[in-house]
């Protein structure tokens, strides 16, 4: 037993390697980088894990890690796989059917939401997943459970024999407290499951038997979810009689708790895991004339709920205005919604101004986008396409270059599709993680279709925007789009520096006016990946 001060993500971390962990895979994406990080770090200096052959690997994209993480849950290991909530969504194909067949060692799928969308494209509540995949699902209130949760949570797994996601958010995530530690485990043996591919060849005859097997299995989930120790229903010692009841939800119940420091006035039932626990509920319910909903995200458990009682009873939440429908829960947003007065004890001064993030100075896409613009402006009609990641501060002054960003890989296609429909020129900015991420196929289908575009691969060597994680395309990019069948007469390379300035010009021209697919390669090292290396080089000295 040892008592350590871990973010979120690091608490999640070193239960997974106390639990007997195996292998995490994962694609970085904030704000999950850090689990997979931590594990790389111990790996990398903690002999008995090096013996362990614990592995911590990066992999192309959220659907690929998924699917490694399957594999060697099918030989019987402890998995984890961890991404941020639209990671997700590469990996739903995947993910939705490992809840058909189920897993064999223990395996833990964390997904990272973000409300407010502090660093994302959108704020969707992945519980909604864990509802539509029919699994259990953890949502921890402090970093204490997030621990807990995993620990106990791939011994859940593997008596259940299915997945279990884990739901966190940004501000669970990111934020520190004290969290006690538990003995180590060992590893598991290889262990491969007699008649498996009854279980993993999804057939039509085998499918229809396993979704009959994962509906029976919710009478299992749910009996869990109520003998569960993380559902819990407070009733205060002296019990109003009708009233409000709350019912709050992972990281709200903190937010509960911070304003009814001696206790609390009102019956609160506490979730964190799923399926809902129902005999709580009812209790609740019976108690109450009114049911106030605190959860971090989408009205899950408010629709439900409505759902669930089929009676006369007021719910308050988002779906009725109590709470905001949008952006992340705060205490001060739980206190009004209470009916308390919100006193804030800072004076915030007027005169603060917003600091948007920018490209750092030095930075290769700088070049390539004021290259880029200059050509541009020769052009009426000129579509630039980007996609996820550093280069799509491209959209903010001084450069305001591109129209688009979308999700990963959209770039490519949008373009393909622009210029399908006669938009000339047609233009895609990517950068080299998300080209071999979701890039990729999207290149093949305008090889196919010989597509009248232009694409930038700006390269910079790391996986920039998340903290400079190794790329899957490094030293590789060329030899890519050669096989996928870009002309290699149309496939150029150039290093992005303002020395190089009137040949990027020069070469942007020339293959805009190429009818058909056109790929520049602009190279240059992150100059953050490449200050960290000098760092750590000199160090060694």
């Amino acid at each position: 037993m040892n008592k350590q001060l871990f973010l979120g993500d690091e608490a999640i971390a070193q239960a997974a390697i106390d639990a007997g962990l195996s292998g995490v895979y994962s694609y970085p994406g904030t704000p999950s980088t850090e689990i997979t990080e931590y594990i790389q770090n111990a790996v990398n200096t903690v002999e008995t894990l090096r013996t362990a052959s614990l592995h911590a690997v990066w992999c192309s994209n959220e659907k690929t890690a998924l699917e490694t993480a399957l594999g060697m849950s099918y030989a019987g290991k402890r998995t984890l796989s961890c991404m941020k909530h639209v990671g997700l969504n590469v990996a739903a194909d995947a993910f939705m059917n490992i809840a058909m067949t189920g897993i064999n060692g223990g395996m833990i799928i964390v997904t990272a939401d973000d409300p407010s969308m502090h660093s994302s494209q959108n704020e969707q509540d992945n519980r909604v997943y864990g509802n539509f995949a029919m699994i259990p699902v953890f949502e921890p209130s402090n970093q204490q459970e997030a621990y807990d949760m995993v620990y106990e949570g791939y011994d859940l797994s593997e008596k259940l024999g299915y997945p279990v996601l884990l739901r966190i958010t940004t501000r669970m995530a990111h934020s520190r407290a004290g969290v006690v530690t538990r003995d180590r485990k060992p590893q598991n043996p290889v262990r491969v499951e007699k008649d498996a591919g009854l279980k993993y060849i999804l057939l039509p005859a085998n499918a229809r038997n396993r979704f009959k097997i994962l509906i029976e299995k919710q009478k299992e989930f749910l009996e869990a979810s109520e003998n569960s120790k993380y559902n819990r229903l407070y009733t205060p010692s002296i019990p109003p009689e009708g009233g409000v009841g709350i019912i709050a939800c992972g990281l709200a119940f903190n937010y509960l708790q911070e304003n009814f420091p001696n206790g609390f006035e009102h019956p609160v039932l506490k979730i964190s895991q799923y399926p809902i626990p129902r005999k709580q509920l009812l209790q609740l319910v019976e108690a109450c004339d009114e049911i106030l909903v605190l959860e971090d995200g989408y009205p899950v458990v408010e629709e439900q709920l409505k759902g669930y009682l089929g009676i006369g009873l007021k719910v308050h939440g988002r779906l009725d205005g109590t709470l905001q429908r949008d952006g992340e829960l705060t205490p001060d947003k739980v206190r009004k919604a209470l009916g308390l007065e919100v006193v804030s004890p800072y004076n915030v001064p007027e005169i603060v101004a917003a600091r948007p993030p920018a490209l750092c100075a030095g930075c290769g896409h700088r070049d390539v986008y004021e290259a880029l613009n200059e050509v541009i402006k020769e052009y009426e009609n000129a579509k630039v396409f980007s996609d996820i990641g550093c280069y799509t501060l491209g959209a903010l002054p001084p450069f305001r270059a591109i129209d688009s960003c979308i999700d990963m890989g959209a770039s490519i296609t949008m373009a393909r599709g622009a210029a399908d429909a006669g938009i000339f020129p047609s233009l895609a900015v990517i950068g080299d993680s998300t080209f071999t991420h979701s890039g990729m196929t999207g290149l093949l289908d305008c090889v196919n279709s010989n597509a009248n575009v232009l694409i930038i691969i700006s390269d910079n060597e790391t996986t920039g925007m998340t903290g400079g994680q190794d790329s899957a395309a490094t030293g590789r990019i060329h030899a890519i789009c050669k096989g996928i069948g870009v002309h290699p007469d149309h496939l150029k390379e150039i290093v992005p520096l303002k020395k190089n300035f009137e040949e990027m010009k020069k070469l942007i021209r020339e293959e805009i006016e190429y009818p058909g697919v056109s790929v520049i390669v602009p190279c240059r090292e992150c100059i953050q990946t490449h200050a960290r290396k000098a760092r750590t080089k000199n160090k060694q000295k």
